[in-house]
């Protein structure tokens, strides 16, 4: 059986303020409590885990990355990436599409369009705009990528379906947001918009969520 993750206490602070401000959070967070521990990786190899874990299962995630790093030596770097070929993508696991989007990733490390070490030093948008200009890393990636490897304090994934079905049941509305307005609701909640984004990620899990 898998333990349940501790609770992020370095949420605290932000959850207070956004409790105090908007009494629909406090509710929720009172049933709820605070959103689990989740760190990002922001290195090369933490881009290709995400990449690699997009749009398929978890358990099939980490079959993957556990055949990638058993390929690489444990070396899952812009240069190793770039010596697999086909055969070997294959062997991985990885399909002509995520295989075509690492490689991609590498050759922007390689020629220095994307800098994983020195991003950190960017502002929200600028991470965003050079994330998105490798194939394969949309917007909802650089934003979560901006959450939990930069830890960056104000981003609303409004992308993110579950995200909005939880902002639909806490804020108590008939439908489910539209991208547009999930943005301008979480307009209320600046500067603790990550914090909010998390909340409404453990809450849409959360089994005691009021509806």
């Amino acid at each position: 059986m898998t333990e349940a993750a501790p609770p992020d206490t370095s949420l605290r602070p932000a959850m207070r303020a956004l409790a105090k401000a908007d009494p629909d959070i406090a509710r929720h967070y009172k049933a709820c409590g605070l959103p689990p521990v989740r760190v990002g990786d922001p290195s090369f190899a933490g881009l290709v885990r995400t990449i690699v874990s997009q749009q398929v299962s978890v358990a099939s995630a980490r079959a993957i990355l556990g055949r990638l790093h058993a390929a690489l030596d444990d070396d899952v770097c812009a240069e190793r990436v770039m010596g697999l070929d086909d055969e070997a993508c294959r062997r991985i696991g990885l399909s002509r599409q995520k295989a075509r989007y690492t490689r991609a990733l590498a050759e922007h490390v390689l020629d220095g369009r994307l800098d994983p070490d020195h991003l950190a030093d960017l502002p929200d948008d600028e991470v965003i705009a050079r994330m998105t200009r490798v194939p394969g890393i949309g917007r909802w990636t650089a934003e979560i990528y901006l959450l939990f490897a930069l830890r960056r304090p104000d981003v609303w994934p409004a992308g993110d379906l579950a995200v909005r079905e939880a902002q639909r049941r806490v804020k108590g509305l008939a439908e489910r947001p539209t991208e547009k307005e999930s943005t301008a609701i979480a307009e209320a909640w600046r500067p603790h918009r990550s914090a909010a984004a998390r909340f409404m990620w453990h809450a849409y899990r959360h089994p005691g969520l009021p509806d």
